[in-house]
């Protein structure tokens, strides 16, 4: 691989409970800073019974008390759901108990539904702000505070790294116009990847923070010591993700959930996942150098939703070797 390569660890809930969630995620952490991988993000989710990193600030907190290098970070916080002051004290706090480790991924959807974000008690117009925030909440981690006489202790100074999440082109622009790196999620959102990546790098405007445009792309993973192990995992995952879609989470058959995916919902379902790699190592390492190149990524970050625990570890592990990852770069 050409590139460093990132996890974003879902912190899926199976048929055990969220402790058995964290456990698996403290595991992974640990071995991916062993076998190399840069960063792990964990993405701000609500209301939803299979992912358990709904409090994002505070699994980042446990996990970077069980490793010691690797970085990690949020890929992201929903700031429509927040206060910048209240994420800059959080973060702060973080990159304050462990210095140089911690990223601020920023997305500006609710992570839930109408429902759920009333219960949230946001604002549903919240959204329309996010640029105003993220330059608000900037300002806090700078020490270079936008509203006189309001700092975030702690997080004043620590300059926590922000990177703008997207799957649109608003979130390009933003990112260009603020001068931030750029995380497109294009393991569940495709569509618009090569224009949006196009028009960060046409726009970028450098920043105290960043020199020169860097994009992040999501791609999707499974790798295993066969290919038909592989597309097994790849098949029950697509089954399950069309039960959780379509089938609001109950229990259908394979041949029942299988329906479903010819279905025109499930074809969309199936489009979520269009960028996946697939296979064994080294059919996984030749669509992820394609994928690079068609991404214009200077980082991939990849997800994986292995069949099981032991599957989800095999998968990043095989990856790590197949890339040539060295640890500690």
């Amino acid at each position: 691989m050409t590139v460093p390569l990132s996890i974003l660890d879902l912190a899926h809930i199976g048929r055990g409970e969220a402790a058995e969630s964290f456990k698996a995620s403290v595991a992974l952490a640990q071995r991916a800073e062993e076998w190399g991988y840069r960063r792990i993000w964990y993405a701000e989710h609500h209301n939803m019974p299979t992912i358990a990193s709904s409090a994002t600030s505070v699994l980042i907190a446990h996990v970077a008390a069980n490793t010691t290098k690797i970085r990690l970070g949020a890929g992201g916080i929903m700031l429509p759901n927040h206060a910048p002051l209240t994420i800059a004290e959080q973060f702060g706090t973080l990159e304050t108990l462990h210095p140089g480790r911690i990223d601020l991924g920023l997305g500006r959807a609710p992570g839930s539904d109408q429902k759920t974000m009333r219960a949230l008690r946001r604002d549903p117009m919240s959204s329309d702000t996010f640029p105003q925030d993220v330059m608000e909440l900037q300002g806090y981690l700078t020490g270079n505070t936008r509203i006189p006489g309001i700092n975030a202790i702690p997080g004043q100074g620590t300059n926590v790294p922000l990177y703008i999440l997207g799957s649109s082109l608003f979130g390009a622009k933003l990112a260009a116009a603020l001068g931030l790196p750029y995380s497109f999620a294009s393991h569940f959102a495709p569509s618009a990847l090569e224009d949006a990546v196009k028009i960060y790098r046409r726009e970028f405007q450098p920043s105290e923070q960043l020199a020169e445009p860097y994009v992040i792309a999501g791609v999707n993973v499974i790798a295993a010591d066969t290919e038909e192990d592989a597309q097994r995992q790849f098949l029950a995952a697509k089954r399950n993700r069309i039960s959780q879609m379509v089938g609001q989470g109950q229990t259908f058959t394979d041949a029942e959930a299988d329906l479903l995916l010819e279905s025109p919902a499930g074809h969309q379902v199936l489009q979520m996942a269009r960028y996946s790699a697939v296979g064994t190592a080294a059919q996984v390492k030749e669509y992820l150098d394609d994928f690079t190149a068609v991404a214009q990524a200077d980082e991939l970050i990849v997800a994986t939703q292995a069949s099981s625990v032991d599957s989800w570890l095999r998968s990043y592990q095989l990856l790590a070797e197949v890339a040539g990852l060295v640890p500690g770069k």
